[in-house]
């Protein structure tokens, strides 16, 4: 075999490979979006809560502009045995003092080594300590939680003795007619709403999503949550699972949170993200692989399948590219079985962004906003590029809005 005939089998080989990866993201995606089509079943016992303690976790790193709105949200939704405790963590603001001034309990964490969500909540865990809740319920800042959201949450954890995830939306700026806004919601709802509820419907457990996670005490407690990862959310889900607590998805309760209006904020926020979940990426799916083996469970092996699954811009970023070199390589080798598999993934994704858009997000994107995709895959090219170079490592903050945004 001459080298130029290695070459060009050693080509197809790695072209075939990578184009069959892809068409297993993109069919479990389309399976993800299918199945979030059918009717989830509530099997809530709603007397079943009426005497349980709850405490309500809210970790505040310089929320004074929307500390005090949420705190009273969230008080009256709770009963009297309930609790609110705010984590005022490395403030420099008045987050404590308004945290205080409208009822919750402040407890102030200062520790500028250790930086990061994770700590936060650490913190306020080992507070409770001395006498736990029942169930934990964290709740973000900047988050506005509907009045039934808490004891749907509650509820539904105590059934199962299971963390507990609510749909966790966010909405664009008010009055914005921004493509990127109308792309970042849609984005958000394809993540947050439709495959976790495609996941339910399948009896997986779904990821957690940052906010509106209720936790039996015994179950926060069974994971360590001290760390300063990007996604200590989504850590934590994977974490819960692998300890045999898996996550379930609760889509009756509601949390509402907000796009930053500033555009260095949606960049820094969306840097955040879509790093966090490439390097969970990276450190999970050899762990998820081994355990499944070894504990022979099948849905760790869906986990896996769902943390395969991209950022929705990079999965088409990395379509293009595929496609690009497998007809490249047709035209020049006259081999096209890559570029049929990937254009049979590509048919896969199209199909269902399509039943995703058209079930539950035509409404918050009308179908012209579809059109300047590409040019939000172009915002979002140096987010990828800046983490084959210098992949972000730090949790940073959001810069919040001055108020709090919603759509008209």
């Amino acid at each position: 075999m001459s080298i130029s005939q290695f070459m060009a089998s050693f080509t197809d080989v790695v072209l075939l490979v990578s184009a069959s990866g892809l068409f297993i993201v993109c069919l479990f995606f389309l399976i993800e979006c299918t199945a979030a089509l059918l009717r989830i079943t509530s099997d809530i016992n709603k007397d079943n809560s009426q005497d349980l303690k709850v405490s309500v976790l809210v970790p505040a790193h310089n929320e004074e502009i929307v500390i005090g709105s949420t705190i009273e949200k969230l008080l009256p939704t709770l009963n009297r045995q309930d609790s609110l405790v705010v984590v005022a963590d490395n403030c420099s603001d008045t987050t404590a003092e308004i945290a205080r001034a409208k009822g919750a309990t402040v407890i102030e964490r200062h520790d500028l080594e250790r930086k990061g969500k994770g700590y936060a909540l650490d913190y306020g865990l080992e507070f409770m300590e001395s006498a736990p809740p029942d169930v934990v319920v964290i709740v973000d800042a900047d988050c506005t939680v509907e009045p039934d959201a808490i004891s749907l949450l509650t509820q539904r954890a105590i059934a199962l003795r299971a963390p507990v995830q609510a749909t966790y939306l966010m909405s664009r700026p008010k009055n914005s007619q921004s493509s990127k806004d109308f792309v970042s919601q849609f984005s958000n709802i394809v993540r947050n709403l439709v495959r976790p509820r495609g996941l339910a419907r399948l009896g997986q457990s779904c990821p957690l999503l940052g906010t509106g996670m209720a936790f039996p005490w015994t179950v926060i407690r069974s994971v360590n949550l001290a760390n300063s990862h990007l996604l200590e959310d989504l850590k934590l889900g994977l974490d819960l699972t692998l300890a045999g607590h898996r996550p379930v998805f609760c889509p009756e309760a509601k949390v509402t949170g907000y796009l930053p209006q500033q555009s260095q904020a949606a960049k820094s926020q969306r840097t955040r993200w879509d790093h966090g979940h490439l390097q969970i990426m990276q450190t999970y799916v050899p762990i998820l692989l081994k355990q499944a083996v070894f504990q022979k469970r099948f849905d760790l092996l869906v986990s896996v399948l769902d943390l395969c699954v991209p950022p929705l811009s990079l999965l088409v970023v990395m379509w293009l590219v595929l496609m690009a070199l497998s007809l490249v390589f047709g035209v020049l080798a006259a081999s096209w079985m890559p570029a049929v598999i990937v254009a049979t993934a590509g048919l896969c994704f199209l199909i269902a962004i399509l039943i995703a858009w058209t079930k539950f997000a035509r409404q918050d994107l009308p179908l012209r906003e579809l059109l300047t995709v590409p040019f939000y895959i172009l915002w979002k090219i140096p987010v990828y590029f800046k983490f084959l170079v210098k992949p972000q490592s730090v949790w940073v903050r959001t810069e919040r809005d001055s108020v709090n945004p919603t759509d008209s």
